[in-house]
């Protein structure tokens, strides 16, 4: 009976039939468990005789023994009980196994279940297909050995410990009836972000998100030591995890059938209290306190049912049985013999039938169709995703009756078109921010929905309750996991930081990215929303807080991804932020970075120009220049990024006052990969659009807002890359004013003025005045931000206007 539908009787018998399984149900499980082992051993050991129908020799076993066995069987257990839970109640559960290294115990559970070979038809369930499944484990052409994109029912691959409990609590969110269970490693437990990450319960709303179940599975060991937690006094180890705010359900051994019916009890202790506080907080009986949410804390050995010691040596319980417990077999008649024994203890001939299927008592533990786990439409989140309903962007835009007539922030417009997408997308979008929403001037948001905070709120406190939907936490590594756990089961969202400050999460970035590029080979794996990053409070305006607040590092981070995982758009103003805010929350299975800052910037574009603008991906901007459509200019002057914009059009129009037969072009770039050409990225623009802009031989001055070296990167390969000379973020910071910024890294108007006298193929009457000119403000400003602690008025009061009318 579904659990859902149950009287409050009818509930109590079957929380109580999941505590005390029967004798039937028990060894069904023993069975599975026992299997889902062999299957675990066979996939690091064998390329051969995968039922040991003959005698196990030399010959069978792989020549590169690799992968995990130490965690594998603890994650096999806790596997098979939550199935049962399954099948006893309807929960729809996914699984999550932070120690991803137990790859090949969750690749044999979707095996038993049946969704592998429904997903890879050729791994049949029979003896050949065992073959096949055991010769493709960490082999070339074959599958990871951690619980990748590749596995059937994942979401997170767990390869990086310390994610496992942020991507599970974003799949829960405004996921109501699903159950995430997130397998923490004591080796895991000891990273920063997953330290970091317990406090998630804060954020979770009974009444609107689903559950997390998280197991810690301390079973003693990492790699090569004994872990902290496992050390520890079981009861520090409870008073850290109640301080957190869990109700703490512990359950240790190593006995059979005991661990069996031990683990049934807690687990059903567990889900009985998942539900009475969802069943409160969703009936009206709730005083609106944060629930003390169940946690289990699991103590079995490390490579539990494995060999106990080897060469005298001992292996079960150790660090030594992580990996391979037993290496070198080939050659070596007592491991080899030892590795038959190991397992022949699990009995298959009880578990494979004749023809190598898993029998009947196998198969009985598992629940029916998408209620396995392996088969989770929430693993596959593409299959579940329903298109944001988006306002017209349109309708947010900036007037802007000329260029740089008009001063905005232009994020707050991107606050507006959020708050309204908020609005009409109550149930799949969320906005994920370090405690920076209204820092970054996307605030509009809190005028239809409060921060998420199930802690005590005091009078003080602003837009803070437990029925809000934007997610503040100061931890980028817990806001960057929400979404990524929150876009991979089919909702959208945008994670919003200080661009610094996006580098201690770049690793994640890195990650999502090599799964959404892998998932891009696997045609059952649905596309699923973008993974969208708003970088603002960037490096060149961050000049009150200093050097540590300035680093513009994952933009380049983002251009190491392959292919075409990753966009990276760098809009110059308000309107070309909605139009390329638009593009990314309508996008699928990209890593979209959006990089503008949230200070009073210059606006250039209206609203059909930034439209068309973004449409191209660069354009030449002609009232900027000078060279009147000539395809022979005497300088390009690119530029890519809000701030460095307006060096490059100030640095245009110095040039058209005081050189105005020098034939100055300028070229503005909203999305960086169009620099790359067509065969390496599919926003590559064509080479013939390329030398429209660029021409095949003019200098390029390029003004960056990232590390210069990222453009050189991207025009690699096209006509005479190594005219692009470019200026950008040269790690030359400090507390200091606007201006000084971008004095200090050599990409200021007079610096670019100086370069496009330097690069032009010919030198014009009057180079050598001007220079001396620029040399001469260069002087004025260091001394006048000293003596007056801000820009000169020419430069801080800077508008296109002023040069136009003295033109």
């Amino acid at each position: 009976m579904a659990l859902d539908t149950a009287t409050g009787t009818q509930a109590e018998s079957v929380l109580d039939a999941l505590a005390n399984p029967t004798t039937e149900e028990v060894e069904s499980l023993d069975a599975w468990w026992r299997a889902n082992n062999y299957l675990t051993i066979g996939q690091i050991y064998l390329q051969g005789n995968p039922l040991l129908r003959k005698r196990l020799a030399s010959e069978h076993i792989k020549p590169r023994l690799l992968g995990h066995w130490g965690t594998s069987p603890g994650l096999s257990l806790i596997y098979t009980h939550v199935s049962r839970l399954i099948q006893r109640t309807g929960q729809e559960a996914i699984y999550l196994a932070g120690p991803g290294h137990g790859g090949p115990a969750l690749v044999a559970a979707s095996y038993l279940e049946g969704s592998y070979t429904e997903t890879y038809p050729r791994v049949t369930q029979d003896e050949a297909g065992l073959l096949r499944l055991f010769r493709q484990f960490s082999s070339p052409g074959g599958i990871p050995s951690h619980v990748s994109v590749t596995t059937p029912g994942s979401i997170h691959e767990g390869g990086e410990l310390g994610y496992v409990l942020v991507h599970a609590f974003g799949a829960v969110m405004d996921n109501p009836g699903l159950l995430a269970v997130a397998v923490v490693g004591d080796g895991e437990a000891e990273t920063g972000p997953l330290e970091g990450s317990w406090k998630g319960i804060s954020f979770l709303n009974p009444a609107r998100d689903g559950a997390v179940l998280p197991i810690l599975h301390l079973n003693g060991a990492k790699i090569a030591g004994p872990t902290v937690l496992a050390r520890k006094d079981p009861e520090e180890v409870r008073s850290l995890l109640r301080g957190h705010g869990y109700d703490v359900i512990e359950v240790e051994g190593a006995d059979l059938p005991g661990m069996h019916y031990r683990f049934a009890a807690a687990l059903a202790d567990a889900y009985g209290k998942i539900r009475a506080i969802q069943d409160a907080a969703r009936g009206g009986d709730w005083d609106g306190q944060r629930p003390q949410w169940p946690l289990i804390v699991l103590r079995s050995p490390k490579g539990w049912t494995g060999p106990e010691e080897v060469d005298g040596v001992k292996v079960t319980g150790t660090w030594r049985s992580h990996q391979v417990p037993l290496s070198g077999v080939k050659g070596n008649d007592e491991h080899l013999a030892l590795l038959e024994s190991w397992l022949k203890s699990y009995r298959p001939e009880e578990l494979f039938d004749a023809f190598g299927a898993p029998t009947e008592l196998v198969r009985r533990a598992n629940p029916a169709g998408e209620l396995r786990m392996s088969a989770s439409p929430h693993a596959n989140g593409g299959l579940l995703t329903k298109d944001l309903d988006l306002p017209d962007f349109r309708d947010y835009a900036l007037d802007v009756p000329r260029p740089a007539a008009v001063k905005a922030e232009s994020t707050r417009q991107l606050g507006a078109l959020l708050r309204d997408v908020y609005t009409r997308n109550d149930d799949r979008f969320r906005l994920f921010c370090p405690d920076e929403t209204n820092s970054n001037r996307l605030g509009a948001v809190f005028e239809v929905s409060d921060r998420a905070f199930m802690e005590r709120v005091t009078p003080e406190d602003v837009a803070i309750g437990r029925d809000g939907r934007v997610m503040e936490v100061l931890s980028e590594h817990n806001c960057h996991g929400w979404l990524e756990g929150y876009t991979l089961t089919g909702r959208h969202g945008m994670f919003a930081t200080y661009e610094a400050f996006a580098m201690v999460s770049a690793s994640q970035t890195v990650q999502h990215g090599k799964w959404l590029e892998e998932a891009t080979h696997l045609p059952w794996r649905a596309k699923v929303p973008s993974l969208n990053i708003l970088l603002t409070s960037t490096a060149w305006r961050n000049d009150h807080n200093g050097f540590s607040h300035q680093g513009p590092g994952l933009i380049q981070v983002a251009l190491t991804q392959r292919k075409d995982v990753a966009r990276v758009y760098l809009p110059p103003d308000a309107n070309t932020l909605l139009s390329v805010a638009d593009h990314c929350l309508r996008s699928r299975s990209y890593i979209n970075l959006l990089v503008i800052d949230k200070q009073p910037q210059l606006q250039w574009l209206t609203m059909d120009e930034a439209v068309e603008h973004c449409r191209r991906g660069a354009g030449i901007w002609d009232w900027a220049g000078n060279d009147d459509g000539s395809q022979d200019p005497d300088i390009v002057l690119a530029c890519a990024g809000d701030v460095v914009t307006m060096e490059t059009v100030a640095a245009a129009q110095i040039l058209k006052e005081r050189l105005p037969h020098f034939r100055t072009r300028v070229v503005n770039v909203v999305d960086l990969m169009t620099l790359i050409r067509p065969r390496d990225h599919s926003h590559g623009m064509e080479p013939t659009y390329f030398k429209e802009l660029f021409t095949d031989d003019t200098d390029v001055v390029f003004a960056f807002h990232g590390f210069p070296g990222a453009i050189h990167q991207l025009v690699h390969g096209r006509p005479d890359a190594d005219r692009f000379r470019v200026r950008g973020f040269i790690e030359e910071g400090t507390t200091t004013t606007p201006f000084d910024m971008v004095v200090r890294n050599r990409t200021s108007r007079y610096h670019l003025v100086m370069d496009a006298i330097n690069n032009a193929k010919r030198t014009p009457r009057g180079a050598t005045e001007l220079t001396a000119w620029c040399e001469q403000k260069l002087a004025e400003h260091s001394a006048y931000v000293v003596e007056h602690l801000e820009d000169m008025p020419e430069v801080r009061d800077w508008a296109l206007g002023d040069w136009a009318e003295k033109g």
